[in-house]
């Protein structure tokens, strides 16, 4: 009968033990999906600038040309 106990026991703590991990899985994957979000926003708006600096540097070659500098 003991035994059972400790068997039945045990089995309950790996049931708690396997939720904790689908829940800890679940939150991870929230993360996950959260940082991924940023990363593509950060590479937008890495793009973004990247742009802008190309367009100012030409005007400024324009204009430098354009006054014999």
């Amino acid at each position: 009968m003991e035994r059972r106990l400790d068997s039945d026991r045990s089995l309950n703590a790996l049931h708690e033990d396997l939720q904790r991990l689908g829940e800890d899985r679940s939150q991870l994957a929230a993360t996950l999906d959260r940082v991924e979000a940023r990363a593509k926003g950060l590479e937008e708006a890495n793009r973004d600038v990247s742009r802008r600096l190309v367009s100012a540097m030409e005007s400024i070659r324009t204009v430098l040309d354009a006054h014999g500098g």
